[in-house]
């Protein structure tokens, strides 16, 4: 039997080929001048995205304050706002706050200035905000029947705080009367990141227009809270529930919008932290937009996506009421299935179709109870144990076919050179041969596609799973994010592969280089005028390794432990359990017994029989 071992040629080249390209890397790299005058215009476009960005809240958002000392001011801004004038103007903030959530909300406006994660903290121990600095404006666009434009958001509002059974309520109203007035009521239960939302206007059916919309209109710019601005805004993405229980999403990697019908809740997703406003009866349309903040890697930039919504707001009797959430917490799917009649769980990437029931349903409950048990890195490690090992009857039939073909590669390779003139005729016999060995050559690509939801599920879970974000591995501080061991210098980073180097992708890859010189490095073709397919191989690893660079290291070290074990299931298959004299010894026997051919063999059969017979004619 012919020896399986390392292609030293190959592995020189493929050696070769990395040293060249990171001679490459420092021969290029900037020098300190350079360094300094990059970080210098750094700084620059930096500070002038920063200016921009604060002249944009300044007007966007509405979070200028009226001088209330100003007598002749705040006469100018009452007579601006006709009947809502009505109203004592004060720029005081009240503040509802239970164990896990705090909220700021103003009475300028009468909206949320600031929302904060009291349980949590971002990459650099920061406490997490979805709301602060001006970051997210709300309000009620509409016209009075005196013809003004106003929006709430230049109402001061009159607050008053309550206590129901343990509940907090605040009561915000714009009056245009002492019984006349808009009214936006918050109720903060205890423990609950979910606050209900009520807008209600009291005796406004001669004030408000019913011949114009009313529309609601809600801003938020996503803070950012990860060490990788690219790789968070990567899962930062705006997702809405309209038509019925439909799930969409914008663009996370570009600008986009789209108007849509029946909207149930929209969430501005900060990858594992979400802003949602759900509606208790769908608005009946919404226009919803995305703008992509980030264009490049940056250590200091702050924001990373631009969300904004337009819905309408119906009128009853001339009057509002409408009934809604807020929801200010983490993209935990523990969290937000307790919400389970409004849905929001599904505001989690789980992916599409059969690979996010696989990673909602199989993935995320069982790595959550081993994770009860046993560090997290720890769970990793035991769930790709048991992974591979569920998996191990279909590595044994990949290996088994392998075996098989390789068997037969003597009387395959006696028909190339007997057929070599006749490419059609070889494919007859070759398939023929086939049928008589009872082999099918697609036996060893089946295994592979089905293990490919595996792969999509684990993809899409170790980086969006809440339950990884900041666990710490060995020297990984975050399995959620990248793991780093070296850190390049201000402003250097390879393209394509970052501006630091990640321990596990190195280690996954090496992993990958062995498992794939076990499995089909040593039996990849290679024909006169076609590149080196083994080479090609070999150089799949050294790929993966800039793609895993900036990716969860739980992801890494997930498919590092995978292949080891697999290497060792593989060594077993091969020389405890597979026999190829065994192998041998069946093929023979199947070439002897008849062969029956089902319809679509026939068919095949007698097409390439004609097709030989023209050439022949």
């Amino acid at each position: 039997m012919e020896e399986k071992k390392f292609d030293v040629q190959s592995i020189i080249g493929f050696v070769l080929i990395f040293g060249i390209l990171i001679f490459m890397f420092y021969q290029n790299r900037p020098t300190p001048e350079e360094l300094a005058a990059e970080k210098a215009k750094q700084e620059q476009v930096e500070a002038a995205k920063a200016s921009e960005n604060t002249e944009t809240e300044a007007v966007d958002n509405n979070v200028s304050q009226l001088d209330l000392q100003d007598s002749t001011a705040v006469a100018n801004y009452q007579g601006k706002l006709g009947a809502f004038g009505f109203t004592k103007p004060s720029n005081d903030i009240t503040t509802l706050e239970n164990d896990v959530l705090l909220l700021k909300i103003s009475n300028k406006g009468g909206q949320i200035v600031e929302a904060k994660m009291k349980q949590f903290v971002t990459y650099d121990s920061v406490p997490v905000y979805l709301v602060k600095d001006g970051n997210a404006s709300f309000g009620l666009d509409f016209s009075t029947s005196d013809n003004r434009v106003l929006n709430t958001a230049d109402l001061y509002f009159e607050p008053t705080m309550t206590n129901d059974n343990g509940n907090q309520v605040l009561s915000l109203k714009a009056k245009t009367s002492n019984n006349q007035y808009l009214e936006y009521r918050y109720v903060m239960k205890p423990n609950d990141y979910l606050v209900d939302f009520t807008i209600k206007s009291k005796g406004l059916d001669n004030v408000i227009s019913t011949s114009k919309p009313v529309t609601l209109d809600w801003k938020l710019k996503g803070i950012r809270h990860s060490k990788s601005i690219q790789y968070e805004n990567r899962y930062t993405r705006l997702t809405y529930n309209h038509e019925d229980g439909k799930i969409s999403k914008l663009s996370e990697g570009s600008d986009d919008e789209e108007t849509e019908e029946d909207v149930k809740w929209i969430s501005y997703r900060q990858h594992f932290f979400s802003s949602i406003l759900a509606a208790d009866e769908p608005f009946k349309s919404g226009d919803l937009t995305s703008v992509n903040l980030v264009e490049e890697e940056s250590r200091t930039f702050g924001f990373t996506k631009e969300y904004a919504s337009a819905l309408p707001v119906e009128l009853e009797g001339g009057e509002i009421s409408k009934d809604l959430h807020w929801y200010f917490g983490p993209t935990d799917v523990d969290t937000l299935s307790k919400y389970e009649d409004l849905g929001l769980d599904d505001s989690i990437p789980f992916g599409w179709g059969i690979f996010g029931w696989i990673n909602r349903y199989v993935f995320t409950p069982f790595y959550g109870l081993l994770s009860t048990y046993f560090p997290y890195g720890i769970a990793i490690v035991i769930m790709t144990i048991l992974v591979r090992l569920a998996m191990s009857p279909v590595t044994y039939k990949s290996y088994l076919s392998q075996a098989k073909m390789k068997v037969l590669k003597p009387e395959i390779t006696e028909l190339g050179e007997k057929y070599k003139d006749n490419a059609m005729k070889k494919q007859q016999e070759t398939m023929k041969l086939y049928g008589k060995a009872g082999v099918s050559p697609m036996s060893g690509c089946i295994p592979a596609v089905i293990q490919m939801p595996i792969f999509y599920a684990l993809f899409m879970f170790f980086p969006t799973s809440f339950a990884l974000r900041q666990k710490s591995f060995l020297w990984a501080d975050d399995l959620s994010s990248f793991d780093t061991i070296y850190q390049f210098p201000e402003g250097f980073s390879i393209p394509f592969y970052g501006d630091h180097v990640s321990l596990f992708p190195i280690l996954a890859s090496i992993a990958i280089f062995f498992y794939m010189n076990m499995t089909t490095g040593q039996n990849m073709p290679t024909q006169p005028g076609m590149p080196n397919m083994k080479f090609i191989m070999y150089l799949m690893p050294f790929m993966m390794l800039f793609f895993f660079n900036n990716y969860a290291s739980g992801l890494s070290l997930y498919y590092f432990v995978s292949n080891l074990i697999t290497i060792g299931i593989m060594l077993v298959i091969k020389n405890v359990i597979i026999d190829n004299d065994k192998i041998h010894a069946q093929i023979q026997e199947n070439k002897k017994k008849p062969k029956k051919e089902n319809k679509f063999q026939k068919k095949m059969r007698e097409m390439m029989e004609q097709a030989e017979a023209q050439k022949k004619k």
